[in-house]
């Protein structure tokens, strides 16, 4: 029996789909309120990451994911990829290696496993804008969207018991790119593809932090200003807008939408810069050359630039291996650059950030934690702080202030309230951040993982 069918059935055969780049949710509309769906055994949210035995195999599962009528059209315009795919396919049968893909903390645990075999892939949405990508590059994006996707509708359907081919998706303001509309645009047209392709009919879509925003407004009761803050995995998104009973029942916002503003800075950049100030010191980032010269850096950050595809292309070229192990020569420390080096030779990069990461999420509760950095050398770790935390971000939590005043300042009006929603808002670094921005403007914290997703039910609701 579906998960859900023992509750009060749905309102209508539609989804708001939170395709996120840290987590995946889907949330339906029960007796007039939106309710986010379990996914099986993987619970409401699943991370977006996915594990492959090679990444040629991808577009082989996907295939079999189809109907038959759109099997035949992308039969066609995958064909060699096809058969590629099926020469892999007959090699890890020969080696009784399984062809499964994994998705979520399953992806994560099969990666983990062993990091130099498979594909493994964390937050794609973070490179549909990306510049300078070729056809097969988007391509191949395509089709790792559309197996999530397929992953999650699947999983969807079974729980409902009944076919879903209506869905409103967030978006942020804008992708990470630096094409401005035109990266938006390819993105956009990334995840329709690969929507459409699963078999939803009818797909729009909706802004992120405005998405949230309605899910606070259904709070509200009266007319407020409200700057909804929504801090998601690879971008924070700010809007500015104008909320309250009255205006809910509107089907076109756009007056209502004040200011907004966005910019590629979100969770993935906070473990990223922990990463570089909490572990990068233990593999020599703040070492010296033999010569006395401090040692250059752009391979440290590249080994954590896991939402940069050029970058981690660039870390893991032969080019950068040879660098590596001259600098080990020239190393004062050669032993420190050597856990550099492993991490490179090992594909080890996600490892890396994934330990940063638990460290982010126990620092919300702690004021310490050490990480765990054995797969690099024995007994090895790292003891980080608060402190630590905020050295690596420093930065980004600049970059965030400015979009908050940005989306102020082009509203021409100040915010009553402060909206602060995704998975990073719930730390207390963060919660003082927020109160420092605006003097006595009062800050409200959503459901950091869940309101997105409940925003977006309640506009698929109002527009199917």
């Amino acid at each position: 029996m579906g998960i859900l069918r023992d509750f009060l059935p749905m309102d209508k055969a539609m989804i708001g789909f939170d395709y996120g780049t840290s987590n995946c949710a889907v949330g339906v509309m029960k007796n007039g309120s939106p309710s986010i769906i379990p996914l099986d055994n993987y619970g409401k949210f699943v991370p977006s990451t996915l594990y492959a035995p090679s990444r040629e195999v991808i577009v082989n599962w996907l295939q079999q994911q189809l109907s038959l009528a759109e099997q035949k059209s992308f039969q066609e315009q995958r064909k060699q990829q096809l058969q590629k795919g099926n020469n892999v396919l007959r090699e890890l049968k020969q080696e009784g290696i399984s062809s499964d893909l994994f998705f979520g903390k399953k992806a994560l645990q099969a990666y983990l496993a062993d990091p130099e075999e498979g594909y493994y892939i964390k937050s794609p949405k973070s490179f549909l804008g990306a510049s300078g990508l070729y056809p097969q590059q988007v391509q191949l994006f395509e089709d790792i969207v559309a197996a999530m996707m397929a992953n999650i509708k699947n999983l969807t359907e079974q729980s409902l018991d009944q076919e879903i081919t209506q869905t409103v998706i967030g978006r942020p303001i804008n992708f990470q790119g630096l094409r401005g509309e035109e990266s938006n645009q390819q993105a956009i047209t990334v995840l329709t593809n690969a929507a459409k392709r699963v078999g939803f009919k009818h797909v729009e879509f909706q802004y992120e932090p405005v998405a949230a925003g309605f899910e606070f407004e259904s709070t509200l009761k009266k007319e407020t200003k409200v700057l909804v803050v929504d801090i998601g995995g690879g971008t924070t998104d700010c809007s500015m807008l104008l909320m309250g009973p009255t205006f809910s029942a509107f089907d076109d916002r756009t007056q209502h939408l004040l200011g907004h503003s966005g910019e590629r800075i979100g969770g993935n950049d906070f473990d990223i810069g922990l990463a570089l100030s909490g572990i990068m010191p233990e593999l020599g980032i703040n070492s010296l050359l033999a010569s006395g010269k401090p040692m250059p850096v752009n391979s440290f950050y590249q080994a954590v630039a896991i939402n940069k595809i050029n970058e981690q292309n660039e870390f893991y070229s032969d080019a950068n291996m040879r660098f590596l192990q001259q600098l080990v020569r020239d190393a004062k420390q050669p032993e420190l650059i050597n856990r550099l080096l492993k991490v490179q030779q090992e594909k080890l990069s996600y490892l890396i950030v994934n330990g940063a990461e638990q460290a982010k999420i126990s620092l919300t509760d702690n004021e310490q934690h050490i990480i765990d950095l054995s797969d690099l050398e024995d007994n090895l770790q790292s003891i980080v702080t608060k402190n630590t935390l905020l050295t690596g971000i420093k930065r980004e939590l600049k970059g965030i202030a400015s979009l908050m005043h940005e989306a102020v300042s082009q509203s021409g009006q100040q915010p009553d309230v402060i909206f602060v929603t995704g998975g990073t808002a719930q730390s207390p670094i963060f919660n003082e951040f927020f109160k420092q921005q605006f003097n006595d403007t009062p800050v409200v914290l959503g459901d950091n993982f869940g309101s997105v997703t409940a925003g977006l039910t309640r506009w698929a609701n109002k527009i199917f």
